[in-house]
This record gives C-alpha cells, sequence and structure tokens, in this order.
C-alpha cells in the first residue's frame, strides 16, 4: 500500500507560481510511475502531468506543456509539480497518483493509489 498526501495548494494571482509536493508512505515511489490530475466538483479527473516509474519519460497535457514541471525527489519519497505562469483556468483540486512500475499514462484507470487532493486558486 502507498499513502499519498499532497501539500502546497492555496491561492495565488494569475501569472504567479506554486509548487505542489506529494509526499508518499508505505512505500518507495522510485518503483512507481506518478502521476498529476484535476479535478473540478461533479466533474471526472482530468490528466496533467505523469512520470513513469524510471524517471526517463514524461507526459504532460497540451494546457501546461511549457508551464508546468513534474519531477520526482527518490531520496525524499515525493514528487512535486511546479506550476508556473498561472492561469485561472488552472484552478481545480489537484491530485497525485501512483502505480507500480507504471508508465506516464494519461489516464486515471491506470492509476492505483491517489491522494487527498490540494485546492489550487488562481485569481484574475
Amino acid at each position: 500500500q502507498v499513502q499519498l498526501v499532497e501539500s502546497g495548494g492555496g491561492l495565488v494571482q494569475a501569472g504567479g507560481s506554486l509548487r505542489l509536493s506529494c509526499a508518499a508512505s508505505g512505500r518507495t515511489i522510485s518503483s512507481y510511475a506518478m502521476g498529476w490530475f484535476r479535478q473540478a466538483p461533479g466533474e471526472e479527473r482530468v490528466f496533467v502531468a505523469a512520470m513513469s516509474w524510471s524517471g526517463i519519460n514524461t507526459a504532460y497535457a497540451d494546457s501546461v506543456k511549457g508551464r508546468f514541471t513534474i519531477s520526482r525527489d527518490n531520496a525524499k519519497n515525493t514528487v512535486y509539480l511546479q506550476m508556473n505562469t498561472l492561469r485561472p483556468e488552472d484552478t481545480d483540486t489537484y491530485y497525485c497518483a501512483a502505480k507500480y512500475k507504471g508508465w506516464s499514462s494519461n489516464l486515471a484507470v491506470n492509476y492505483d493509489y491517489w491522494g487527498q487532493g490540494t485546492q489550487v486558486t488562481v485569481s484574475s
């Protein structure tokens, strides 16, 4: 079992930056693909970014390419999402997810473990 806890969300003005963290426990994430998704109330989770378990491959939603960066620190058992040049439309609850020996999948169904989410609000 992997437990995931997100942090780092908050209120920021458009054009600003946030760094989300996803701290894992129970297992080392070095063997897990990690993903970030976003979700609005009553809607499905939407892919944001992912990194394969090897760390070699990454994938991003078109809407965040060039602005967001996913990274991992296996020593700290933590995954990050650096969010720059934020826009009001980036407002959502952001979730991290993990899949053992997975690839950088953009499908939520491919992930086995999920955090509780952290709210990101971007004001115009």
